[in-house]
């Protein structure tokens, strides 16, 4: 892996997707065999080199299948990796010079994204995942400096409507980490599905895992497809995801829905319900109008649930949801407004409150943070509790002065499951089009709040949820390129020059080509990306 024998340049960049190398004049041969060596460091005495044996192993498995390369540590290796406590925790700088390529980091997770950094600046078959022939992996000279603009920079994936198997989540993970990304927000739970193992409740899976079909479209009254639907991941299936996502600095955050979207639960325990009557998996989208009941078991029933979770997660947030709860249930049961007046409250919405904060004392117990939809600033919050607002930014502003942390997700702006253009041949088209460049103008930070406010806004996620995606390619088509553009703003912060980032992006679709991953092009959906004839709900601005 030569090095351009030129003078080294010095780029300070703030962007997710790098430019295009900087020096033309290769070397006359192909490889440098000094790159079958690295070198762990750490020079300014903070970190041992044990932390990075990760991110070395890793650097090892992206490079070699394409290259052939056999990289053993060696103290004379010409790629070394460093952590240098002068740098922010996640910033990194990369150095190629004639001499090697230098990585150093604030930590190990600093030292992972300047990884992923150099991988961009070789051939996009450095992503192929078998030897290339024919192709010469240089490296322009030049220094780059970077870090993120935000610590919160996720997405929201939802496996409750449809399920993603392992194979296609760990891949997901993946690409999550190719784009810096470092926050997966796991929707386990819904009304449609329910897919985490809970040993001390089996029926939640035995039962609440499988539906009977899925509704066909966007329609209300669509058809059903009569295809049964399921699957979980089991206790050992969640270890393995989320030590594969903390090797690649993923932390996941889990959601466990309530008190609204149970249906899957109630399924298999009706007696958590308002009425206990007997219901199956829900097999239509949208919002279900079965909800829990407020009696004190409810409550531990779900406690307990938690529980099992933050033994699985260690992330310090935990997602309870709190969003779209239908209060009429509530309003039309004697026992539910017995409660209310039992608890001193005022109202549905107080219950709602009361129940979220019920959670949210076990999860304080076990020293974990409550994250829920914007929903749950309409009663009393826990002080700690994370928002992240998605109806708008109203949320994100409201929830900051109240002294709330805030993670952007507005539905307006990066809402993956939103059509992509206005063409008649979207599949499935649900609300307005969100094209590759309205998803780049995401601010998120609202207008209008002080530094401090501003402060509270710990980053942002897309959101893609799942109803008319029902296979990994489809998700290939709905997040990508979109995702990127998102992870340039979170890694970046916002910015007005989309030109500049639609040329890079150009080039990084080369990179997604060699990866397999089935993007939308800018022409349109490819034919087999078309849903014909299945009605969607499209909406104007």
């Amino acid at each position: 892996m030569p090095v351009t024998d030129t003078v080294s340049r010095r780029e300070r960049t703030n962007l997710m997707l790098l430019p295009r190398p900087f020096a033309k004049t290769l070397l006359p041969h192909a490889l440098d065999e000094r790159v079958t060596g690295y070198l762990l460091d750490s020079s300014s005495g903070v970190a041992a080199p044990d932390e990075l044996s990760q991110v070395a192993t890793w650097l090892q498995s992206a490079l070699r299948p394409a290259t052939g390369l056999l990289l053993d540590r060696d103290a004379g290796g010409a790629i070394a990796l460093q952590v240098d406590d002068l740098l922010g925790d996640d910033a990194y700088r990369l150095q190629v010079s004639p001499e090697g390529v230098r990585i150093a980091g604030g930590s190990a997770a600093g030292v992972f994204y300047g990884c992923q950094s150099l991988l961009q600046l070789l051939p996009p078959a450095i992503f192929r995942r078998s030897r290339v022939t024919g192709v010469s992996w240089e490296l322009s000279a030049v220094e780059v400096e970077d870090a993120p603009r935000f610590g919160w920079r996720g997405a929201m994936l939802d496996v409750a409507r449809h399920f993603m198997p392992k194979h296609d989540l760990l891949r997901f993970i993946d690409l999550m980490a190719m784009h810096k990304l470092n926050i997966l927000h796991l929707h386990l739970t819904d009304d449609q599905g329910w897919r985490i193992e809970i040993k001390r409740y089996p029926w939640l899976t035995e039962v609440g895992a499988w539906r009977l079909e899925s509704q066909v479209g966007a329609d209300p009254n669509g058809p059903g497809d009569g295809r049964p639907h399921g699957g979980f991941y089991t206790q050992d299936d969640i270890r393995e995801i989320v030590a594969y996502a903390a090797e690649r600095f993923i932390t996941i955050i889990p959601e466990i829905e309530s008190p609204g979207h149970v249906q899957a639960a109630l399924a298999a325990y009706p007696e958590l319900g308002v009425t206990g009557a007997a219901l199956d998996v829900w097999t239509r989208w949208g919002v279900s109008e079965n909800v829990l009941n407020a009696e004190e078991s409810t409550v531990e029933f779900f406690a307990n649930v938690l529980d099992e979770v933050m033994d699985l997660f260690p992330s310090p947030f935990i997602g309870v949801g709190g969003d779209e709860c239908p209060k009429n249930q509530w309003r039309n049961d004697r026992r539910v407004q017995a409660r209310i007046t039992e608890l001193g409250l005022t109202d549905e919405t107080a219950l709602q409150a009361w129940f979220i904060a019920r959670l949210n004392e076990r999860l304080t117990a076990r020293g974990r943070r409550l994250f829920g939809w914007d929903e749950i600033l309409e009663g009393e919050l826990p002080a700690d509790a994370v928002v992240a607002s998605w109806r708008g930014m109203t949320g994100a502003a409201v929830a900051a002065r109240r002294g709330h942390n805030v993670v952007a997700c507005p539905d307006n702006t990066v809402y993956l499951d939103y059509r992509q253009s206005l063409a008649p041949d979207e599949p499935i088209p649900v609300a307005i089009p969100l094209t590759v460049e309205d998803v780049y103008q995401f601010q998120p930070i609202p207008d209008g709040l002080t530094d401090d406010e501003a402060e509270r806004i710990l980053g942002g996620q897309a959101n893609v949820w799942t109803e008319h995606m029902d296979s990994p390619r489809t998700i290939d088509y709905f997040v990508f390129p979109r995702i990127c553009a998102i992870a340039e703003v979170l890694w970046s912060g916002p910015s007005h020059n989309f030109a500049d980032f639609a040329e890079r992006l150009d080039e990084h679709l080369a990179r997604l080509d060699a990866v397999g991953v089935e993007y939308r092009r800018s022409t349109g959906p490819l034919p087999w990306q078309r849903r014909p004839g299945i009605t969607g709900r499209p909406h104007t601005r």
